[in-house]
């Protein structure tokens, strides 16, 4: 069983291959949501079938306007830009892995619409942010 290093799990934008934000931590959500079939016939136990399915993806790190050699964060990876996904209802295709996966490494993909951003900043600390995406139609799998 290979161990996977965290730090090669990034959030990129599938079209330009850019990272969405220089984040710190990052988790892939999937979910399947339940409904109730429950009856009288059930002896007083809940009884369900599988219902619709849904991804998300959260992302935290340090809050910056400029990127390791003082240029300014472009393509996604800047606050204007964040903002103004969700200013404009705009989604984005991003991919949740490494990009230049070695063989057998998987990688997910599919749409997401920016659904919260926030900056915090507290006296004499680290500048951060956090970011939620919510993915709309089918997260995919690829194996490399």
């Amino acid at each position: 069983m290979a161990i996977i290093n965290g730090t090669e799990i990034k959030v990129y934008d599938s079209g330009t291959a850019v990272l969405v934000a220089y984040a710190q931590n990052g988790s892939l959500n999937l979910n399947l949501g339940l409904r109730e079939i429950t009856n009288k016939e059930s002896s007083g136990w809940k009884e369900s079938l599988e219902g619709l399915r849904d991804f998300s993806i959260d992302l935290d790190g340090a809050y910056a306007w400029t990127d390791a050699a003082s240029s300014a964060l472009t393509n996604g990876a800047d606050d204007v830009a964040l903002v103004n996904m969700i200013t404009n209802r705009v989604a984005l295709t991003v991919k949740f892995g490494n990009v230049g996966a070695a063989t057998g490494d998987t990688v997910y993909s599919g749409s997401v619409f920016l659904t919260s951003f926030s900056v915090s900043a507290g006296t004499e600390d680290t500048a951060t942010y956090s970011m939620s995406f919510e993915g709309t139609g089918a997260l995919t799998q690829t194996v490399s």
